[in-house]
């Protein structure tokens, strides 16, 4: 058989398939599943690895819209008790309330440290830099748990169109193997093979396509919040930097915070 009648034969067989499954008496979905059920051994098990893997991107798509809603909305309104506050003390105490925000967490880690080298009492420099180390720390540990399972979803994003047309080439083979053993290459001998090929390579897009998108959105959500994080780090500094750090010595002899 010429690869021109392999490439027709393969149309035809793919034209059958949306036919039976659009103006079929039953509806699309149950045609679908009964192709999939029909399916050999090997794509089941492709279609299978699709599944777990839409299944697990949409769960962590889940996940993730509340956690940045939940970064997004308790940092607006951390930043504003931050600015308002005049004890950082108070304003600690506050911060538990935001367990949410990557900006109080950065704060809550900053105000201990604060404390801890005020306590020591070091020179102002000494103490800046101690207290940046501790805020960089936490900025890139906010950082981490904000991006937490969003490789998966670009590993999905990559991976399940590939899978899915694995899926496919393995249907065609064994359609093809088919027409060996039949001595016959007619559309009936072919077709149901094609169509269930076909829907692996769909079924691999169907995970891909919605995992790309949310990977993007959430890379571009996480970089704004990265972005918050840099600057609150160092509105922080500034602040301690002109108003408590210059301290004189005499003020930090009764042991106190801030």
């Amino acid at each position: 058989m010429s690869p021109v009648s392999i490439l027709v034969l393969a149309g035809q067989a793919g034209a059958t398939a949306v036919n039976e499954v659009t103006l079929g008496g039953g509806p699309a979905e149950s045609e679908i599943l009964t192709m999939v059920m029909s399916a050999g051994p090997m794509v089941k098990a492709i279609m299978l690895t699709l599944l777990l893997a839409s299944v697990t991107s949409w769960a962590i798509v889940l996940i993730k819209l509340v956690q940045y809603s939940r970064a997004s909305g308790q940092s607006d309104k951390f930043l504003s008790k931050f600015w308002k506050s005049r004890t950082f003390a108070a304003l600690y105490a506050e911060s538990q309330d935001y367990s949410g925000s990557p900006l109080a967490e950065v704060f809550r880690n900053g105000y201990q440290e604060l404390n801890r080298v005020y306590k020591a009492k070091l020179e102002t420099g000494p103490a800046l830099v101690n207290v940046q180390r501790t805020l960089s720390s936490t900025a890139s540990a906010e950082s981490s748990r904000l991006f937490k399972f969003l490789p998966f979803l670009a590993s999905c994003g990559n991976a399940t169109p590939f899978i899915g047309l694995f899926g496919t080439v393995w249907g065609i083979m064994g359609s093809f193997h088919e027409i060996g053993l039949r001595g016959s290459a007619n559309l009936a001998a072919v077709a149901p093979g094609i169509s269930e090929a076909l829907i692996a390579t769909a079924a691999g897009l169907a995970t891909a396509i919605p995992a790309v998108v949310f990977f993007n959105y959430f890379n571009g959500r996480l970089r704004i919040l990265e972005t918050r994080i840099s600057n609150f780090t160092s509105d922080f500094l500034n602040i301690l930097e002109r108003d408590l750090m210059k301290r004189p010595p005499a003020s930090q002899s009764d042991g106190g915070g801030f």
